[in-house]
């Protein structure tokens, strides 16, 4: 039977449609009604077909997995007819264009730029670090310690914003809305799970979710998807109090796998908040992991 969970088991593409399909309302598109009770929610396989031109046999071979070569007029056919969204769009492109013989891509955690370290370091008054797009952190200033955790002090296995968010029960406790943050995790993970099916790190990660949180499960199920963006997210900090920031993502030009993401006051009196919480936390030399060393061969 198909997981629709395990992001490497082949048939990705027919989750995301079913899953999609499965959340639109019939009545929003004025279907007329037919009498048959439906035993499922959002449209049919045949009003799917029927929206986007193509056969009800093409459909059920796309969600079967049956069929993979789709052409980009019938991709564009679909994505109209669910309502994409332009994530949405770009992860059901980038699932089409899969191909078994691709090659895997690398899945250990990569290396932050001397430079980029510091750049990093020199940010005094800005929470900010550099993630993987996996949401591994790799590196991060004192600011980003004090606001959200001392990464310096967890296992590398963990620093991962995602794993906190779900099973760190303190990491948690800061979301001033933990679902909907979740959710976006959720959905950010989705989406790099479609681009990099041969990650392992990422599939383990997921499994390893999937095992500890229900909520993880039912959301991971839904297939969401969302790429980087700027956010606003409001923190309940046990020393700063009530603190409302806006999230900046930056890509790396030299590392396309990185992110540059800041932390920024979004009024003033959560730019008061954080400068106390700054000015409050001891000035120890940056929380960021040793730079690996390599020596001739």
């Amino acid at each position: 039977m198909e997981d629709p969970g395990n992001p490497s088991d082949g048939n990705e593409l027919g989750g995301f449609l079913r899953a999609r399909r499965a959340a639109l309302d019939p009545h929003s598109f004025g279907l007329p009604d037919d009498g048959r009770l439906r035993r499922v929610p959002g449209l049919r396989r045949e009003e799917l077909a029927q929206l986007a031109h193509v056969s009800v046999d093409y459909v059920v071979r796309l969600e079967q997995g049956r069929t993979r070569r789709v052409s980009r007029p019938v991709l564009d056919a679909l994505a109209d007819a669910l309502r994409l969204a332009p994530d949405e769009r770009s992860y059901l492109f980038t699932l089409a264009d899969l191909s078994p013989s691709a090659r895997p891509r690398p899945s250990g955690r990569p290396e932050v730029a001397p430079r980029l370290r510091s750049l990093l370091e020199g940010m005094h008054d800005v929470p900010a670090m550099v993630l993987h797009r996996r949401m591994d952190v790799l590196a991060w200033n004192r600011g980003a310690a004090a606001l959200l955790t001392d990464f310096g002090t967890l296992p590398p296995a963990e620093r991962n914003l995602i794993r906190l968010t779900f099973l760190d029960d303190s990491f948690r406790a800061l979301y001033a809305d933990w679902a909907r943050a979740a959710r976006e995790c959720v959905a950010v993970l989705r989406m790099e799970a479609g681009c990099r099916p041969d990650d392992r790190t990422l599939t383990a990660l997921v499994g390893e979710l999937s095992v500890h949180d229900a909520d993880f499960r039912t959301w991971w199920a839904g297939h969401q998807v969302r790429g980087p963006r700027q956010l606003t997210k409001t923190y309940h900090h046990p020393v700063a109090g009530t603190v409302t920031l806006d999230v900046q993502q930056f890509s790396v030009d030299t590392h396309p796998d990185q992110l540059l993401v800041a932390y920024t006051a979004s009024d003033s009196a959560s730019q008061e908040a954080l400068r106390f919480l700054l000015q409050w936390t001891p000035t120890d030399p940056p929380s960021v992991p040793p730079r690996r060393t390599t020596t001739s061969q």
